[in-house]
């Protein structure tokens, strides 16, 4: 059991090393979630989050792919064994879920589970969430040891899944106020500048008949007034980072809004990631938004059946490939796709975007950033 506890406390702090290196819950949860499956050597391992509103605002899980969570389907609910477990908020360690009466149903592709080991991860009274462990590897299932030793990890692990919170808490806040900043400055300099476009359009349209010359150089005015007004807009959009990637990330923010966009459309939408080396906060903004244009023009104008996102890193470069197998369009046909807006927001943190399509031969949007 010493041994044990040696591994649980090195597990532990790789948990709390993980919230002190400013990662974000989701991560924390990964690593813990990890930790658990590798201690008690288990083919699989979850940790879910609950909400508000009968499901699991997280939920992550170790030993099932990628192709398998889109087989099954949207994120579990909480019912059956999970919601007992929160209700009732005690360890349940069984040789068989299956025949367990609290046991319900699981999705068509889901993986089948026997031996299961589940804890409550509590601050209190209160359960922040659920760790659980299904098919131990070795014979026998899982022991009373096992239990114990899950049972005193989940509550270290409620120390660190607390500290991220605060830590992200604290990030949200801080980012409030730097978004109040942006406002006020927008307001400020935006303002000022659209105001003088107003008064300089008026002058103009009134000099247009008796002095064609005045009125040609107020418009003159009028344009150098609107690009600086649209420059300062751009600046304000780009420091407004979407609050979803300081929650989660550039990989799994895209792979949330893949899945919904697969929910919405008749279309299949797919997401593949590699793992990625930490990624600078300007590029996750500029790679998530150029992905978000290419797969609004696939599922919009393109009439694609398919459409797929890969993030990958390769040759010390952050790639994202957005593909469909849609209609295409020749390159003198391209204006209205936000083509020149997507390129320039690679191009603003140093990165290439090349685009290949033809006409019935589908689209490739490819972007490259040195990270």
């Amino acid at each position: 059991m010493t041994s044990d506890r040696d591994e649980i406390l090195q597990a532990v702090s790789s948990a709390v090393l993980a919230v002190t290196r400013h990662l974000s819950v989701r991560e924390v949860l990964q690593v813990i979630v990890r930790s658990a499956q590798r201690l008690l050597d288990a083919r699989y391992a979850a940790l879910g989050v609950p909400d508000d509103e009968g499901s699991f605002g997280e939920f992550v899980a170790e030993g099932i792919t990628d192709k398998q969570w889109d087989a099954i389907g949207p994120l579990p609910r909480q019912h059956g064994m999970l919601g007992a477990m929160l209700r009732e908020g005690s360890p349940v360690r069984l040789p068989d879920l299956r025949k367990d009466p609290r046991f319900e149903w699981w999705p068509k592709a889901h993986p089948v589970m026997k031996d299961f080991l589940g804890v409550p991860i509590r601050d209190g009274d209160q359960v922040l969430g659920i760790i659980f462990l299904a098919n131990k590897r070795t014979p026998g299932g899982f022991t009373q040891a096992d239990q114990e030793l899950l049972t005193l990890f989940a509550a270290h692990a409620a120390i660190a899944l607390t500290n991220a919170r605060l830590y992200e808490r604290g990030r949200e806040l801080a980012m409030l106020e730097e978004r109040n900043r942006v406002a006020r400055e927008l307001h400020d300099a935006v303002t000022q500048k659209l105001f003088s476009l107003r008064l300089t359009a008026q002058a103009a349209s009134a000099m247009l008949d008796r002095a064609p010359d005045r009125a040609a150089a107020e418009l003159e005015r009028v344009q150098r007034l609107a690009g600086e007004a649209l420059s300062e807009l751009r600046a304000v959009i780009v420091e407004l980072r979407p609050a979803e990637l300081d929650r989660h990330g550039l990989a799994e923010t895209l792979r949330k809004h893949v899945r919904m966009l697969d929910r919405l459309h008749p279309s299949l939408v797919t997401f593949e990631c590699a793992e990625l080396p930490p990624v600078a906060p300007e590029v996750e903004v500029a790679v998530l938004r150029v992905a978000q244009e290419a797969l609004h023009n696939a599922l919009r104008h393109a009439d694609a059946a398919g459409v797929s996102v890969r993030l990958a890193y390769q040759d010390g470069k952050l790639v994202l490939i957005v593909s469909d197998d849609g209609d295409g369009f020749e390159q003198a046909e391209s204006r209205g796709l936000g083509l020149v807006s997507m390129r320039d927001r690679a191009e603003s943190v140093g990165g290439v975007m090349t685009v290949e399509s033809a006409r019935g031969r589908g689209t490739t949007v490819r972007v490259e950033v040195g990270v």
